[in-house]
């Protein structure tokens, strides 16, 4: 399984005793699902789900909490990557269930947020709205062009209502837009704590873990650039002595004086740059004009 399969495997073992924390997480996941439809004027609430052990955790809630029969349909979506699916489709009053939830507010109308008293809720309610939203919308990537931890979210009210509740569990997260989507994004820095405070610790660690590798790769990868460059500098300056030396002999004192000693600097320091040796001659030469009047000698000893 991926590192988000794995994430929600975890929290959907997460036991919840406090009847409030676990209205917290299934409000936040029916919201962060966007759940809520109307269908010739009446309320159905239906969400798809990509993990059968969530779907499983959901539909208990709903029947424990709120007396909702709610159905679990499985089929297998996507027609080029397949994969398993899960539709809970709410039975009984959905009216009822989504103002009890806030998915409607008391005029009937669709809500964008979360519930005021789940917005000033403590901090295991909190805890819980995240559990519910990242079960509903939520990834999990190492380093790359995904951001780390982020939750999809339905709309901009209830982004800043999840950025609310993060902020008091220490945890530092802001929107941005993603694929055409909205997201909540999680700091690097907070992921490992917010994944402990939601019930998953060791997806936490996983993931810090799996950041630490794919941060050495470029490094190491950087590190043989960086060999590879010396070799071949070293490589290329052994060639420069050998022909500077050979021009020298075959010229001797046809050689003009400008350029031998151009020539001269080259096999005394043959490891030093060309800025390096035009800083030794006398009076001091640039690195254009050291390099310039060594290929003159070495052109000129081609020619004899």
């Amino acid at each position: 399984m991926g590192m988000t399969a794995d994430a929600k495997s975890e929290l959907s073992r997460v036991a919840v005793h406090c009847a409030s924390v676990r209205k917290a997480e299934v409000t936040a996941f029916l919201r962060f699902a966007s759940a809520l439809r109307v269908v010739g004027g009446r309320a159905v609430i239906q969400a798809e789900i990509d993990h059968g052990a969530t779907a499983q955790r959901v539909a208990r809630d709903l029947r424990d909490l709120f007396g909702n029969d709610t159905l679990i349909r499985h089929h297998v979506s996507g027609s080029t990557a397949r994969r398993d699916a899960f539709v809970l489709v709410a039975g009984g009053d959905a009216e009822g269930l989504a103002r009890q939830t806030g998915l409607i507010d008391h005029r009937g109308r669709p809500a964008f947020g979360l519930p005021a008293h789940l917005v000033r809720g403590d901090a295991d309610d909190a805890a819980g709205a995240w559990r519910g939203a990242f079960l509903a919308g939520g990834s999990l990537h190492e380093l790359g062009r995904m951001k780390g931890f982020s939750v999809r979210s339905p709309a901009a009210e209830a982004a800043l209502a999840l950025i609310g509740m993060a902020r008091r569990l220490g945890v530092t997260a802001k929107t941005r837009t993603s694929d055409d989507a909205e997201r909540v994004v999680v700091r690097n820095e907070d992921v490992e704590r917010l994944l402990a405070t939601m019930g998953a610790p060791a997806a936490g660690r996983s993931w810090v873990q799996r950041r630490r590798q794919k941060m050495l790769v470029p490094k190491a990868t950087h590190e043989q650039f960086e060999s590879a460059n010396a070799r071949r500098s070293a490589e290329a300056a052994a060639d420069a002595v050998g022909r500077v030396r050979v021009a020298l002999a075959n010229l001797g004192d046809s050689a003009p004086e400008s350029l031998a000693e151009a020539g001269r600097l080259r096999l005394q320091y043959p490891q030093a740059t060309l800025e390096e040796l035009g800083s030794r001659a006398r009076p001091p030469m640039s690195k254009d004009t050291v390099a310039g009047r060594i290929r003159r000698l070495l052109a000129m000893a081609e020619r004899c």
